[in-house]
């Protein structure tokens, strides 16, 4: 899973994210759910839909094996906690951690002694200007509806995943969406809150690959970004 000539050594400036295909063979999927907890295991059978199930299976299972070369354990040893909103953690470490799936791929964020919050979004068809309407900001909505066809497409998916990844390292739900104004400079993306609550993120884009946006947010601004796919 892990290339040999990466040295996944965790240091307070470096914040990695790792892409991995969830579409994996069924001997993949039975070795990840064997590395699961009771709890998790009983999420994973709630899916209805068997692709959701095996996804589910697979995102934790690589999550699982990723922490577990980053703490130099059994993957089948680590013990995840959870916060009100579900986002689980590692109680008796540093380390912080950040997952999202979609469309058959998962991105993984891992930082030591900082939040971090990822998204991704496998660009699809959908009512574009009714969701931007109702979650995003006045000035984001009229942007939008400039527009037309990739563009606007392109653009909605851009603020949806970077407003998502704020608020999934901040811990806050979508009811926070219209309160984090997403402004895009070039390739930049820059974070707009209320004067009351300031923010101390930092945004990245990212292209994990054609059809897919995704953003990352990291609390701070020295660090550098280490991107790794995994070889499954």
């Amino acid at each position: 899973m892990f290339p040999n000539y990466i040295d996944i050594q965790l240091d307070a400036n470096t914040v990695w994210v790792w892409q991995a295909n969830l579409n994996l063979p069924e001997s993949s999927i039975a070795a990840f759910w064997d590395s699961l907890a009771d709890d998790e295991r009983q999420r994973a059978d709630r899916f209805r839909r068997e692709i959701d199930r095996t996804s589910f299976i697979a995102a934790r299972g690589i999550l699982r094996a990723l922490l577990g070369q980053y703490l130099q354990c059994d993957s089948r040893e680590i013990q995840f906690s959870y916060r009100d909103r579900g986002k689980p953690f590692l109680a008796d470490s540093s380390w912080q951690f950040n997952l999202s799936h979609s469309g058959g791929l998962a991105l993984y964020a891992i930082a030591a002694n900082r939040a971090v919050g990822i998204d991704i979004e496998a660009i699809r068809d959908i009512e574009i200007e009714q969701l931007a309407k109702r979650f995003f900001s006045d000035r984001e909505y009229r942007k939008l509806c400039q527009l037309k066809g990739e563009r606007q497409t392109e653009a909605f998916f851009t603020y949806w995943t970077a407003k998502e990844a704020y608020l999934k390292a901040t811990g806050e739900g979508l009811m926070g969406l219209q309160q984090v104004e997403i402004l895009e400079e070039e390739d930049n993306l820059l974070l707009q809150l209320p004067l009351e609550n300031p923010s101390q993120f930092s945004l990245k884009k990212l292209s994990p690959r054609p059809g897919y946006a995704a953003a990352l947010a990291v609390e701070g601004n020295d660090w550098t970004l280490k991107c790794v796919t995994c070889n499954l």
